[in-house]
């Protein structure tokens, strides 16, 4: 055990040095934000280098203190200077859970504008929100979660099966493309000092993470070495190599027996003696407590062994509470050296030196960015060319788009039509706008009939809750509910505020609802009466961040806590008309985005007829249709008929869409098929009935408007699918099988709904002139040519994409692989030549240990708007695609 260094001790006259010491640090770093120190360390030095500064600075820990910041809320050790610092942050797609923030589309969005240019543009916005709100924070005393700079952003794994509820986060299913999207949204993030991190990105979950939620903790997976390296690692060794990716987050599930958190091979061999990483690791959110917790991963039997563990194979910050205390237990008891606490703590003080968090903020560039930034017009107008791109149309049989604005009516049908939540997918932050489709067709066709009806549930059993309003809520003798709004987080001593809430349905951005309250946590008590208007079946719910629990009748229907993004909880009751019901609501918030909603469903609506009669009286039919955040994504307790737990078991559309699309298509009418979602869905139906569809994912704040700006003409869509779209269920292997035979366009057997590249555009594109050697001798470059015509009346972008086969191979390769591809934009008739330089590591095969060979051999190279088939990979031309096959030697 390492030895602790001598403490002085002070008399009266060394204490009275200190104060006046004390008090010139004071004044050294007012500007600084960090808490006085009470003695000068070579730390405070920024002459030397940040590794020196952060050797010094963990060489005057005591143990205890040690262990204390390697949690992710790590608190003050003010004898040094070190103010608390919570690590846990996010910016999935743009700042998230920290109040008002510009909302860009979701990571599969992202993914599908194939053009990484735009997203690195995207990173420096969301950098810029995040680094004005830290110092606004910083300012206040503020030092909680969602509140720092160091992000647990981008997700990088594969998105190898559609039924994967986190899917959404991802950028698809092909490393190459996840790869690009990946590095780039990271050097926006992090900046481009010489000196100074902007913020701290973090490639998660490292590595062969993909689902299920519900198994999570306890699965382990095993895959060939050639499919490890492969598909599972690219992305990631991009972040670190290409990007320089300052944080890792390994994953939840064991990886060939290892937990990935305590991972010989992950961790050590891959990470950092291949890749040379020179950052930190984080666990993902408790699941290190999963080494030693009842049916688990059974690695260990104590807490104690768990930290000590993940700690010597490299996992160097706890998002969870074993680290704490339990790693000074694991040194006394030499279950662990302390030197390898220092190695980690090193590395998270590099870290936190690195972002200027312990320097004068005046010499930090990135502290100098106004709050202004923050959902400002400028990101809202990237936000808004995000979600164009992102807009990716699958079909358009007859030309039936774009719609015309001179139509007189139009019946926008759907439960996503008007849903504010499909805008947003999961880990997002708190917009100002929410333009949904329905009002972003009105606002576009200002003098037509504009005819909308909710047509069903997202899915049956879960009905679209409301906020339940105003004039079935009661408080004696008025309408609404009483709050009590208290300066606490547990309803404690006097309210500071008591009033008559109209409604609850708050979103408290930028001012909390109690004045003067100098940090996040207050709570509120509402109490009064629901006295219902029609009997029958209804679903009550809170939908909530942080805490609290309702009260009904005064029986506790469900209480909850450590919401960190808003979420619905909710009972089933039958009501009877008249009668007055109680309700007791305590809601307490901790972060900074406070918000409470009291919501409600009538269960036995009948919501077909109503929307039948909405299509008929209207000229053209605009169904927005798909899935919702709120049943697919991060292990949730939804159980469905086709979802699980925050997965998918059926890859179609529910079954109450099905029906209301199948009858509104059934009235004849021109009708267009909207989707929002996260993943790939299996609309054989819709494929072969409806003239019309757009994937629109969940597109962000703006994405009503990228909407209808495509379906009007305003826009031409460019997005290609990031997935393949299958038929069926019964395409796919097994959902815990990590084996990539017959998994994603890149080995997929069997004949898509719509492939992995696709994506239709208003006007035509031809390909010709291709320019590619006979003969490639490795390990040179693939430089190729090829020209590019806009052969319609309309301009546009256009995805041009490289894939290459081996023919013939002996080693399993691929059937095909995306090995290069540029977003260009093409006026009417104009042609441009495009180019690419392909490395021998794109188009290099793997032998079965994972390793980069180049046998001779025959390659067919194929450029084009779109995947090539089978028939494609010879010698051979089209309006759209060409291909040549080159000999390797």
């Amino acid at each position: 055990m390492k030895n602790q260094p001598n403490r002085p001790t002070f008399g009266v006259e060394g204490i009275n040095m200190l104060l006046v010491c004390a008090t010139f640090m004071i004044l050294v770093s007012s500007c600084k934000e960090r808490t006085t120190v009470t003695q000068e360390y070579t730390s405070q030095d920024t002459a030397i280098s940040f590794e020196e500064r952060a050797t010094d600075l963990v060489s005057q820990m005591s143990l205890e203190e040690k262990v204390s910041q390697m949690r992710y809320d790590a608190p003050a050790i003010d004898r040094l200077g070190i103010p608390a610092y919570n690590w846990w942050n996010e910016c999935l797609h743009g700042v998230a859970r920290a109040g008002e923030a510009t909302v860009f589309p979701q990571g599969i969005g992202m993914g599908s504008t194939w053009n990484p240019e735009l997203i690195h543009d995207m990173g420096v916005a969301v950098s810029d929100e995040a680094r004005a709100k830290h110092h606004k924070f910083a300012k206040e005393g503020k030092r909680g979660i969602y509140q720092g700079l160091t992000f647990w952003t981008p997700n990088i794994n594969i998105f190898r099966d559609p039924r994967w509820g986190r899917g959404q986060e991802t950028y698809g299913e092909d490393p190459y493309l996840t790869s690009r999207i990946g590095v780039h949204y990271i050097k926006g993030l992090q900046g481009d000092d010489p000196k100074y991190l902007k913020l701290v990105a973090t490639a998660k979950h490292f590595a062969v993470h993909s689902g299920p939620e519900k198994s999570r903790h306890e699965d382990n997976y095993q895959v060939s070495n050639r499919d490890l390296y492969e598909t599972y690692l690219p992305a990631f060794e991009a972040a670190v190599k290409e990007a320089k990716v300052h944080s890792v987050m390994c994953a939840y599930n064991r990886f060939r027996d290892e937990a990935c958190c305590g991972s010989n091979l992950l961790l050590q061999k891959i990470l950092r003696d291949d890749w040379d990483f020179q950052g930190y690791v984080v666990s993902d959110c408790w699941a290190i407590n999963d080494f030693w917790e009842p049916n688990r991963h059974g690695l260990t039997e104590t807490a104690a062994e768990a930290g000590a563990l993940a700690v010597d194979r490299g996992t160097d910050l706890n998002c969870g509470s074993v680290y704490d205390p339990n790693l000074k237990e694991a040194v006394l008891k030499e279950l662990i050296d302390e030197s390898k606490l220092d190695i980690a703590l090193h590395r998270l003080f590099t870290a936190r030196f690195k972002l200027g968090m312990f320097d004068d903020v005046k010499y930090v560039k990135w502290a100098q960015i106004p709050y202004d930034v923050v959902a400002s017009d400028k990101h809202y107008q990237l936000s808004e060319k995000v979600a164009r791109e992102s807009m990716v149309l699958l079909k358009n049989d007859n030309n039936i788009l774009p719609l015309s604005k001179d139509i007189t009516s139009i019946a926008v049908i759907g439960p996503n039509a008007n849903s504010k939540q499909a805008l947003l997918g999961n880990y997002h932050g708190t917009p100002h706008q929410f333009i949904t489709p329905l009002k972003a067709i009105e606002d576009k066709l200002p003098n037509a009939q504009i005819n909308y009806a909710l047509g069903s549930d997202v899915a049956e059993g879960w009905p679209i809750l409301e906020a339940i309003p105003t004039s079935v809520l009661k408080n004696g003798d008025k309408k609404g509910l009483k709050g009590a709004y208290y300066a606490n987080r547990s309803w404690e001593g006097e309210p500071t505020l008591v009033r008559n809430d109209t409604t609850v349905h708050f979103i408290w951005m930028p001012e909390k609802p109690v004045k003067g309250i100098q940090n996040d946590e207050f709570s509120v008590r509402w109490t009064g009466e629901i006295v219902p208007k029609e009997s029958g079946p209804y679903r009550i719910g809170l939908k909530a961040s942080s805490g609290g629990s309702i009260y009904f009748n005064d029986e506790l229907q469900f209480e909850f806590s450590d919401d960190h993004e808003p979420k619905t909880r909710y009972f089933d009751a039958e009501l009877t008309k008249g009668v007055a019901y109680d309700i007791k609501i305590n809601y307490f918030n901790y972060h900074t985005d406070p918000q409470a909603h009291l919501v409600w469903a009538k269960k036995d609506q009948d919501l077909l007829s109503p929307a039948i009669e909405t299509a008929k009286k209207s000229d053209v039919v605009v169904l927005c249709l798909g899935l919702s955040p709120n049943i697919e994504g991060e292990e949730m307790p939804v159980l469905l008929e086709g979802f699980d737990k925050g997965d998918r078991s059926e890859i179609t559309l529910p079954k109450t869409q099905i029906t209301l699309l199948k009858e509104v298509q059934a009235l004849g009418k021109p009708t267009v098929l909207v989707l929002m979602n996260g993943s790939a869905l299996a609309v054989n139906w819709a494929d072969e009935n409806i003239p019309a569809i757009l994937e629109a994912w969940y597109p962000g704040e703006f994405g009503g408007k990228a909407i209808a700006d495509v379906l009007f003409g305003d826009y031409n869509p460019a997005g290609r699918l990031p997935v393949t779209f299958y038929k069926s269920v019964n395409d796919l292997p097994d959902f815990k099988s990590y084996g990539m035979q017959n998994r994603t366009y890149k080995y997929f057997k069997g004949d898509p709904l719509y492939a992995f590249g696709h994506g239709l555009s208003y006007t035509t594109f031809n390909y010709d002139h291709l320019e590619i050697p006979d003969v490639i001798e490795t390990p040179k470059e693939i430089t190729l040519k090829v020209a590019v015509t806009n052969s319609g009346k309309v301009d546009g972008d256009e995805v041009v994409q490289v894939y290459i086969t081996h023919i013939n191979s002996t080693h399993d390769a691929p059937i095909r692989s995306l090995v290069g591809f540029k977003r260009i934009h093409l006026k009417a008739n104009e042609t441009k030549t495009v180019d690419f330089s392909i490395t021998s590591k794109l188009y290099a095969q793997l032998d079965e240990e994972g390793n980069k060979i180049h046998p001779a051999g025959k390659m067919s190279i194929s450029i084009g708007g779109r995947q090539p088939t089978a028939n494609e990979l010879s010698n051979s031309s089209s309006k759209n695609l060409v291909s040549k096959i080159v000999s390797i030697k």
